[in-house]
């Protein structure tokens, strides 16, 4: 069982950045692939970017390639997105994810969810 906590959201206008945060309790954190993922009002829940156990392998979806980072601090049980060069259809509520296993895309594979953080971006 692990515990996940966002933070970091905000209303912030369109070019601006965000680091968003998710912090980690439970069994080593070390042991699980993250993920962040968003949803939109009226849409489905989105991959946005994964991250190996230890950090040495990243992935994004296509559409934040370039501006967003995942990064994870495994000393500190947190897991990271820094985003840069914010649009409006950045806006979405943002979720991290936790797998015991090695890192997927798809949302229906990860065990733990935390309650996310909404970020908004103004035009």
């Amino acid at each position: 069982q692990v515990q996940l906590v966002e933070s970091g959201g905000g209303l912030v206008q369109a070019g601006g950045s965000l680091r968003l945060s998710c912090a980690a309790s439970g069994r080593t954190f070390s042991m699980y692939a993250m993920g962040w993922f968003r949803q939109a009002p009226g849409k489905e829940r989105e991959f946005v970017a994964t991250i190996t156990r230890s950090g040495a392998r990243t992935s994004y979806a296509d559409s934040v390639k370039g501006r967003f980072t995942i990064s994870r601090d495994n000393a500190k049980n947190t897991v990271y997105l820094q985003m840069n060069s914010l649009k409006s259809e950045d806006t979405a509520k943002y979720y991290c994810a936790a797998r015991s296993s090695i890192v997927d895309i798809a949302s229906t594979k990860y065990d733990w969810w935390g309650q996310g953080t909404q970020v908004t971006v103004s035009s």
